[in-house]
């Protein structure tokens, strides 16, 4: 098995090439190839064959493709590994002066290709996008490792992949982060009461939390955040809080969306007679209507895909303003001044809340890590190594706990109301944001709108004269 990347590189050419045929990486350069070049002349060669070229322009941009075959551990040895990756390059990369080194300094042998973006026999640059990956790159790797008697990673679907590592701890029967989180994030679902508890308990499980647009966890200790609601919508705060009253298992059963959205029922109202912003409102989609029924065919093309989108894009922004009663941009200055009054409002609310969640902070954090290293505890004390700094922490925890004075269920009471009250300002927070969002968007397109009116306008008059006749 051999799992397979591609890099494009505009850096100079001969950092790559020393990268690759690094002495103690390769066993003294014995598991190395060169095709179409030769060696201590690589790099001079491959310069040359591009300014051969030059005059097409193929100087600029991309200078050079590193690919790399990670095989399991233990699957192949490295004279195999060099035979398959030379085999790789005189199938797949017939004319481009490339080099190929097998790496052995880690547990599994990779090898690397770095080949001239320019190719010596055509003067054509390659090309590399995914479909490409999949179907040469990917297919011939795979074909060449199954006749060398070779495992082959078996996906379900070619557009998703996972990392290496994530790949091979899954395949030794490992936890994976992403998985772990996973089920983290499941467990604490079907245990939270709202949603602020249910970062409470994430939180107490080892997960660090970041509230932005896309929620983000990641454990203690690791650089970057993961976003689960990337790629499944149950994990999504929308989904979450759905999943949290009781929908868990409907929604993963898929006989219901993560989130629903429902109108808010309203009673029924007599049509008013529309005037100011909403009458041109009113004009204009009207407008937009004929236009759209007269003038494009029933086939979605481009153009009409626009048009409708536009189109819906009025018809919301109608909608905001008859539900907030903005005629005229009096109305409008006033509500963007009560808007960004409640937004003030809220950011000065959940600045108080954060300087209350600062100050109990470090108690706050003994409460997640007395709980998440419990387990860390107990293995220790059964005689388990490599487990004295979790031990250490979970001691000061414990210390800190029993020397602060309040009990924990209070604590763990006043740490829930705060994370609930954070999550719902945040909520309140966007949601004034997007109102802002609007009125900046209204006010630009209005201008824009009677300019239309009146292009359209013109030219319906034009076309009726020229029926008349």
């Amino acid at each position: 098995m051999a799992v397979t990347k591609i890099l494009a590189r505009k850096g100079p050419l001969a950092a790559g090439v020393d990268y690759i045929l690094n002495k103690d990486k390769t066993e003294e350069q014995i598991l190395t190839v060169h095709l179409n070049c030769d060696p201590g002349r690589e790099v001079r060669q491959m310069l040359e064959t591009k300014q051969t070229a030059g005059v097409h322009g193929k100087m600029d941009g991309v200078q050079y493709y590193h690919v790399i075959q990670s095989f399991k551990p233990g699957e192949v040895t490295p004279e195999l590994a060099l035979e398959i990756a030379t085999e790789f390059a005189q199938e797949h990369l017939p004319g481009f002066e490339t080099v190929i080194a097998v790496h052995v300094d880690k547990e599994h042998i990779h090898a690397h290709l770095v080949f001239n973006s320019v190719n010596a026999d055509t003067g054509q640059k390659y090309h590399s996008n995914a479909q490409s990956y999949y179907s040469q790159i990917r297919a011939t790797s795979d074909r060449l490792c199954r006749k060398h008697g070779l495992s082959v990673i078996m996906e379900g679907s070619s557009g998703k992949t996972v990392s290496y590592i994530e790949w091979l701890r899954h395949s030794k029967g490992q936890p994976t982060f992403r998985s772990m989180l996973e089920a983290d994030l499941r467990t604490a679902i079907e245990d939270a009461n709202d949603l602020g508890h249910f970062f409470m308990l994430m939180e107490h499980m080892g997960w660090e939390i970041s509230h932005g647009n896309r929620l983000g966890f990641r454990l203690r200790g690791q650089e970057r955040f993961m976003v689960p609601g990337r790629k499944n919508p149950l994990f999504t705060e929308d989904g979450i809080r759905a999943a949290i009253q009781g929908n868990l298992s409907a929604i993963e059963a898929g006989q219901r969306p993560a989130a629903m959205y429902r109108i808010p029922y309203q009673p029924y109202k007599k049509h008013p007679k529309y005037t100011g912003f909403l009458a041109l409102y009113v004009h204009y989609l009207y407008v937009l209507g004929k236009i759209e029924k007269r003038q494009y065919p029933p086939r979605i093309t481009p153009q009409l895909r626009k048009e409708v989108l536009r189109f819906e894009r009025c018809r919301e922004q109608f909608a905001f303003l008859r539900e907030n009663g903005i005629a005229t941009s009096e109305d409008m200055a006033s509500f963007q001044t009560r808007t960004e009054d409640a937004l003030s409002g809220l950011m000065k609310q959940r600045t108080i809340l954060n300087v209350r969640n600062k100050k109990r902070r470090a108690l706050y954090n003994a409460l997640a890590d007395a709980e998440a290293l419990a387990e860390a505890r107990r293995l220790y004390e059964d005689g388990l190594s490599g487990m004295e700094e979790e031990y250490a922490r979970y001691i000061d925890a414990v210390a800190l706990l029993d020397t602060c004075g309040i009990p924990r269920e209070r604590l763990l009471a006043e740490k829930a109301e705060v994370y609930q009250q954070l999550a719902e300002v945040n909520c309140q927070i966007r949601d004034q944001r997007k109102k802002l969002v609007l009125c900046r968007e209204i006010q630009e397109h209005i201008p824009k709108m009677k300019q239309s009116i009146e292009k359209i306008e013109a030219k319906e008059v034009i076309r009726d004269d020229y029926r008349r006749r």
